[in-house]
């Protein structure tokens, strides 16, 4: 028997839809600080995406796809029967969970109404020991991180731009062919060639220091000299746990602290978590409850310093500017990251109270009675700041004698290219509260000899309020002091937080619904389930009602036949269908805003409210997800081998997201249920024990699953609808068309696929979008391997993702600075001839634009060639090691005596092997090589551009992969547990 939904109990042969359950013992098998990512390969159907990669690194976790194009398709997440976020199961120590559950059946979820639309991961927190005495346990590890990998770059050109006359001085030969083009502060590798292009062995590097001296150093191709950026990070984990029960009761208290250095110096973490839980019976009365307390504290710097690293030429030493200022830096034309880490500074101070009380009261044998109540707050403190940098005046003149450039021998940095940056400080305060309570009748009566009835009427209320306070604004008074009182320009208010008053506003809704739930149990080998749910948002005007029927069969329990037998030891069939909406797309007040206020307003004693262009339909009714689920269950030889598998197809009705209206109309977007989307898919997953004796045991699990989203219709008129979208790129739902869509521009084939060339070498390419792509993988696979020998345990996890594309702002940025290997690996002298036919049908000869110069070469991939979205798009594909992990037990014959129960140490691996689709392991198939440009695994949750992004952070719109998420990461570390 296990907890399901809303504390509703079921044994397996019961359950009439797909789930998975990872014991503690999985979770904390690599001593991984998030769940969430510990459950990376181990369950089928389930895709999860590091959405911030950073001291504080967030997740998002996918149930079977996409389902919906506007709203949220994230999982639900319940903590010990409250609903909760993905947040704080992040947060939660694993030590101290217990088991999750993985409800990916839609009918399973269906009880939560529109909550558990996209699935439901059911978290439980382990109670206390069964003994009266106190049980105490000690957990301590450390992890060392490190960058797995950096973009691959060319090295056959170095720093320099191909266009520049060049720098000249003592040693360096005159700026002419064939190394015209050297600049040492330049952002581009377009300077002369590392090999036969006459450059002296030692060069000035970057910008002149404080004394007016260039540094230098040899002209040399340094390997991923931008990784020399990146530290060592360090994630300390330190926890104990008190627990003691019996018959009557229990209490378990657990402390954890995590304390983490990020590989960017000066990101930390410090994080203390508080868990007590507690039980008791009186009689027919037990009670239950826990307080969870989270203090988190976080200092860090921008990501997008990621960007001024991807200016880098491939010959510069970045460590001889660790300590450089912006004006002293390698290139003009990006700030020196070590500085911005310092400078521009991102402070959070977050304490989240979590408190749940469960009683229950059992009338007699067939009655009882559930009542639920959790709060759930959150109270943020942010500020940020950045400071000025403004040394532009002519007085900070470099005297560069005796080095020549353009002629001029005293040079000011804003000549250069330099730029001015305006001090800033801004400062928020936010909370977040959430109440849920349910209360639920529970029956179960024998109507006959074989057949049981079990039913559950309930009711769940659920009210959420959101405030936020921000201010701030430019031009710090004093240098260093961050305070509002020395801001010297404040923003208005209305400009704050994105604008329209977001920044500074308060939100309240509320949600309240009845359901019941029945199951019917014939002779312990048919199981019928049933739900209904009628529910009221307060985003939406109406009520609505949410039906779902399963069934299952045990036939190794209903016919003598198959009863003890050696082979086939169990067999399980389900099916169901479910109809449930889904009301995330609409904010609150959506239905009844009436008006906005402008960006600008009020200023001096004035005030303005415009009216609102992208209003949503009054009578806008839920999008509703209709699923068909079948499965079955096989147990081998006393379950030596396993076999689950699940199909299941379902279409979303009513689909909301925004149209295009015509501006004479007022309003420029309308949000309104427009269109059907199809989710299908299925997933097998395989366990097997190959050997199993007394000291040894081999278990193998292994899962596959693939999932196909399409756009079966919008709205009259209207075949596609743009989440993001630029003038080379963006990301689509189009009708017949799998989503999310890449399209972009592209070249221009002939029937055999080859790029037609003009006369004067320039290929054709599109002036209509293309598809390019689409952001989903076609299919997963996970597998586990453990190994139990003697108290020895090795583990390895692994996945890998096929199928999925995606557009790199980074690979598009190398092409610019000409560090991308398409721009290298030919003779850049003689021009760039790109590969196609010409008018004549020939093989194309003619250099681009007729130029056969290093500059022609400039011209294409930085003016042309990365213009084109077809030229940025690769393939995500990728094979990654999850977890390695070995530990070893002492013998319990050795701790006799001692007080010590138990005792483990271990050492361990997260991501520590990883191959891209770049040719090495895995060949590019759905786009370009993957050459390091981005971990496969992002996912953007920006807002992104237009209404039909929907709401901030629901990652939607992924499939455009900006640059300001750090490079993937890998850990090494070791363990110790105790028991006494």
């Amino acid at each position: 028997i296990q907890s399901g939904v809303v504390g509703i109990k079921k044994t397996k042969d019961g359950v009439t839809y797909a789930e998975k359950t990872i014991s503690n013992k999985e979770l904390t098998t690599a001593v991984n600080p998030s769940a969430i990512f510990a459950l990376q390969g181990k369950v089928s159907g389930v895709q999860i995406s590091n959405t911030s990669a950073g001291v504080n690194s967030e997740s998002r976790i996918l149930i079977r796809g996409i389902r919906t194009i506007s709203g949220n398709n994230d999982a639900l997440v319940v903590i010990d029967n409250a609903i909760s976020t993905a947040q704080i199961f992040g947060q939660l120590p694993p030590e101290s969970i217990e088991s999750v559950t993985v409800i990916k059946g839609a009918q399973g979820a269906a009880i939560y109404g529109s909550q558990g639309v996209n699935g439901v991961v059911v978290v439980t927190t382990k109670k206390g020991s069964k003994t009266s005495k106190i049980t105490v346990a000690v957990n301590s590890s450390v992890d060392f991180e490190n960058v797995s990998y950096v973009p691959n770059r060319q090295s056959d050109y170095g720093q320099g731009w191909a266009a520049d006359p060049g720098f000249q001085g003592p040693g360096l030969p005159l700026g002419s062919s064939p190394n015209a083009g050297f600049v040492p502060w330049e952002n581009g590798n377009w300077g002369p060639a590392f090999v036969g292009a006459g450059m002296p062995t030692n060069v000035p590097v970057g910008l002149p220091q404080a004394n007016g001296q260039f540094l230098t150093t040899t002209y040399t191709y340094k390997k991923d000299n931008i990784k020399n950026f990146f530290q060592t990070g360090t994630i300390f984990q330190n926890g104990v746990a008190l627990s003691m029960g019996g018959p009557e009761g229990y209490v378990n208290f657990t402390y954890n602290r995590q304390n983490s250095s990020f590989m960017v110096a000066g990101d930390e973490l410090v994080r203390n978590t508080f868990l007590l839980k507690a039980g008791k019976k009186f009689g027919k009365l037990n009670i239950e409850g826990n307080v969870n307390y989270i203090s988190q504290s976080t200092t860090q710097t921008d990501p997008d310093l990621y960007d001024d690293l991807m200016q880098t030429g491939n010959s510069i030493p970045i460590e001889l500017f660790r300590y450089a200022l912006h004006q002293n830096n390698w290139t003009v034309y990006a700030k020196n990251p070590w500085q911005r880490s310092k400078t521009e500074r991102y402070d959070d101070r977050i304490n989240t109270v979590n408190a749940i009380l469960n009683s229950s009261y059992e009338f007699n044998k067939n009655i009882s009675v559930n009542f639920l109540a959790n709060a759930n707050m959150r109270f943020t403190d942010g500020q940020s700041h950045v400071d000025g940098f403004n040394n532009l005046n002519p007085a900070f003149s470099y005297d560069i004698t005796p080095y020549t450039y353009y002629g001029d021998s005293a040079l000011t940095y804003n000549i250069l290219g330099g730029t001015a940056i305006t001090s800033s400080y801004y400062a928020n305060q936010s909370a977040r509260t959430n109440i849920y309570s349910d209360l639920v009748f529970n029956f179960n009566y024998d109507l006959t000899a074989d057949l049981n009835l079990k039913f559950n009427i309930g009711a769940n209320v659920q009210d959420r309020l959101s405030r936020i306070t921000t201010q701030g604004g430019t031009s710090l008074d004093r240098a260093g002091f961050y305070n509002i009182i020395n801001v010297k320009k404040p923003d208005n208010s209305t400009t704050l937080g994105g604008g329209n008053g977001l920044g500074n506003r308060i939100v309240t809704s509320r949600q309240a619904a009845g359901f019941v739930n029945a199951d019917l149990n014939y002779g312990g080998y048919l199981f019928l389930n049933a739900t209904a749910r009628q529910e009221q948002s307060s985003t939406v005007v109406k009520s609505f009602f949410y039906p779902s029927v399963g069934v299952s069969f045990v036939p190794t329990k209903a016919f003598d036949a198959l009863k003890d037998n050696k082979i086939l030891n169990y067999m399980k069939m389900n099916a169901s269908y479910t109809s449930v909406g889904n009301t995330s797309a609409i904010g609150a007040y959506a239905t009844n805003e009436l008006a906005r206020v402008p960006l600008g307003f009020p200023f001096g004693d004035l005030g303005a409210y415009q009216y609102n262009f992208q209003p949503t339909n009054a009578d806008i009714k839920p999008e509703f997800v209709n699923t068909m689920e079948v499965g079955a269950t096989l147990g081998f030889f006393n379950d030596r081998i396993t076999l689950q598998g699940s199909y299941y197809d379902s279409k979303t009705v009513d689909l909301i997201t925004f149209v295009n209206t015509s501006s004479f109309s007022g309003p420029s977007n309308y949000q309104d249920n427009i269109g059907d989307l199809s989710n299908k898919g299925f997933e097998i997953d395989l366990g097997l024990t190959p050997i199993k004796t007394d000291s040894f045991r081999w278990d193998l699990r292994t899962n596959y699953s693939a999932v196909k989203t399409k756009i079966v219709k919008l709205a009259p008129g209207v075949d596609r609808v743009a989440l993001q979208s630029n003038a080379a790129v963006g990301i689509f739902a189009e009708v017949g068309e799998e989503f999310p869509l890449i399209k972009g521009t592209s070249f221009v084939r002939n029937a055999n696929g080859d790029i037609l060339i003009d006369a004067s070498g320039v290929p054709q390419r599109s002036s209509a979008l293309t598809k390019l792509g689409k952001a989903t993988p076609d299919y997963i696979v996970g597998m586990t391997n453990s190994f139990e020998f003697k108290g020895f345990k090795f583990s390895a996890t692994a996945d890998l993702r096929v199928g999925a594309s995606a557009y790199s702002f980074a690979k598009n940025i190398m092409l610019f600075t000409g560090g991308d290997v398409e721009t290298a690996g030919f003779d850049r002298t003689k021009g760039y001839v790109v590969k196609g036919v010409n008018p004549a049908g020939g093989i194309n000869t003619v250099p681009y634009s007729n130029q056969a110069s290093s500059v022609g070469v400039l011209n294409y991939f930085t003016n042309y060639h990365r213009q084109v979205g077809e030229s940025n798009v690769i393939d995500m594909s990728a094979l990654t090691i999850r977890e390695l992990a070995l530990s070893y037990a002492l013998p319990k014959k050795m701790l006799d005596n001692t007080g010590i129960q138990s005792f483990r140490i271990g050492i361990n691996a997260r991501n520590p092997f990883i191959w891209l689709a770049d040719g090495s392991l895995l060949k590019p198939k759905y786009g370009l090589a993957n050459n390091g440009y981005t971990n496969p695994e992002a996912s953007n949750t920006a807002q992104g551009l237009g209404p039909n992004a929907g709401p901030a952070g629901n990652g939607n719109g992924q499939g455009l992969i900006e640059i300001g998420q750090y490079p993937t990461s890998k850990t090494y570390g070791a363990s110790i547990n105790l028991t006494f």
